[in-house]
């Protein structure tokens, strides 16, 4: 008996004293602030749930002392991972969305516009996502009529268990469940700018879904800038099977001649890209690094990239759209 106090006596004080926890994010409110990015300062980094919930332990990451999270609409914060709160308040910054993406609708009829995605059954031609990098997508508008975004077609491209097999689209797929956030950006000077919204824009693919992932963002309304516009695709996490982002490494430790290297983990699916389209408007960022600076997907911009060697430089993504037919 006496023993087994002494047990839970111990383990009780590894709980009070250990290093890990979560850390929630709210705002001035009180509301959580949901998707907030948690830069190491490294290049690496992690993202809170949708209850503006991370976990930090120095088990995983004994080489951060500091962190520095963001989230749209809300000011930067630096802090020493010593003793990190329970709670963090980030104090919000005013509203800089442009009047454009809120204004009502013309009366009038609308017919639908689409663009069909471009996607492929090849597992060699395809983009590997870790959380490190976003991914956009530019789509220019070609007339002035109003438009409203109706849904994104997402191709992605799912893996067998069995990789000799993996041809036969009858065979058990390899299992997964990715939590990704979609958003959208304006055009400023032909990259990706400031936010069309800040609504949290999330989706989840697991191996049943099929080639095209349709995810419907009517209720949003989001209305196309005369000038075009993007739309990106993040990967957050896996996530557990009720949707919450699961609190995993997102990087493996491979040792090599120069020391200990950090390796992003690689996430599925797969996202499909191709050499079929000529414009050039596909953009990537690495979201810890450089302030998440933007470049184009080309060789000139990058010159470590497989599928750019196979003349592999654009994402597919597809939309559908209303069309309003009047002017306001």
């Amino acid at each position: 008996m006496l023993k087994k106090q002494i047990t839970i006596l111990l383990l009780l004080v590894v709980s009070l004293f250990s290093p890990a926890q979560n850390t929630t994010l709210i705002s001035e409110n009180q509301d959580p602030i949901s998707y907030a990015t948690i830069s190491f300062g490294n290049g690496n980094g992690l993202f809170a749930d949708d209850a503006g919930q991370f976990y930090f332990t120095k088990k995983l990451y004994s080489d951060i002392d500091s962190i520095h999270i963001s989230a749209l609409g809300y000011k930067k914060v630096s802090l020493s991972t010593e003793n990190l709160p329970s709670t963090i308040v980030l104090e919000s910054k005013v509203n800089t969305l442009q009047e454009i993406i809120i204004r009502g609708l013309p009366k009038g009829k609308f017919k639908i516009e689409t663009l069909k995605p471009t996607t492929h059954d090849d597992y060699f031609k395809c983009w590997l996502p870790t959380i490190e990098s976003e991914i956009a997508v530019f789509f220019p508008n070609e007339s002035e009529h109003i438009k409203r975004l109706k849904t994104i077609e997402i191709p992605i491209k799912v893996e067998a268990k069995n990789w000799e097999k993996r041809k036969q689209k009858t065979k058990e797929k390899r299992p997964f469940s990715t939590l990704f956030k979609v958003n959208f950006y304006e055009n400023n000077n032909g990259y990706p700018g400031e936010v069309l919204t800040y609504d949290k824009i999330t989706f989840i693919a697991t191996e049943a879904n099929e080639a095209i992932y349709e995810l419907e963002v009517l209720d949003h309304n989001l209305i196309i800038p005369k000038e075009g516009f993007f739309i990106s695709l993040q990967v957050l996490g896996y996530t557990d099977n009720n949707g919450k982002l699961l609190p995993n490494k997102k990087y493996q430790e491979v040792k090599t001649k120069r020391g200990l290297v950090k390796v992003s983990t690689t996430f599925r699916p797969l996202l499909p890209f191709t050499g079929d389209i000529l414009e050039k408007r596909t953009f990537v960022k690495r979201v810890f690094l450089n302030d998440g600076a933007w470049v184009l997907y080309d060789k000139e911009a990058i010159d470590n990239s497989n599928l750019l060697k196979a003349g592999l430089n654009n994402y597919g993504l597809g939309y559908t759209m209303e069309v309003y037919k009047t002017k306001e």
